[in-house]
């Protein structure tokens, strides 16, 4: 055999792939194909997460708004079961003024009162209210308000002698502080105890006019 068909034959049996070869073309057209789609991706990533923003947004506002009405709603009838709790209260109030004029004796109309005010305390120490005790009482400025001095050897210097108007407590926190009169030792026995006469002008003040 010739050397020359030798050298042609294993030539085509060799797989030759030109540059501009259809195997080529679709190889490099793949890798464009994939370098397109890249870009494409991140806009349709941001339009998802616009999207999601946008829902969010808009559930916070409904969530907002249901607040707000909700907040609204609780302070219009925060009051609601104190309210209910004084009505029988009322009512009591009503049967005591009622029996009061079918009756001609005031006996009934002081029962009647008297009862409701029980009721009624009762009633606002569902609610932690309770009454401050003065009478007796060392004077505290925390909870009496002094609006008047009274002079008693019997009593001992700043104790509440009198309580004219009722204080309350709302739980540990004064709620109403009571208005009370507060002993003072009397002068003479101020004088007294020092032993120190009075002088003339002293005398000349203390004397009525």
């Amino acid at each position: 055999m010739d050397k020359n068909e030798d050298n042609t034959n294993t030539i085509s049996e060799l797989e030759v792939t030109p540059a501009g070869s259809p195997a080529s073309e679709e190889g490099e057209s793949g890798d464009l194909k994939e370098t397109k789609q890249a870009p494409d991706a991140k806009p349709d990533e941001a339009q998802a997460l616009q999207d999601k923003y946008l829902r969010l947004a808009a559930e916070f506002e409904n969530y907002k708004r249901l607040a707000q009405r909700d907040q609204r709603e609780h302070s219009r009838f925060a009051n609601e079961s104190i309210l209910k709790e004084l009505l029988p209260i009322v009512d009591n109030l009503e049967r005591a003024i009622r029996s009061s004029k079918e009756s001609p004796t005031p006996d009934g109309l002081i029962q009647g009162v008297e009862l409701t005010l029980k009721q009624f305390l009762e009633t606002l120490a569902k609610f932690g209210v309770r009454q401050v005790t003065s009478v007796g009482e060392a004077f505290d400025p925390s909870r009496h308000q002094a609006v008047a001095h009274v002079e008693s050897k019997d009593t001992s210097e700043n104790t509440v002698v009198e309580e004219y108007q009722r204080g309350y407590l709302l739980h540990d926190r004064i709620l109403r502080a009571a208005m009370v009169a507060v002993a003072n030792t009397p002068k003479t026995a101020i004088r007294d105890e020092g032993e120190t006469p009075l002088s003339a002008d002293e005398a000349s003040v203390d004397a009525p006019n």
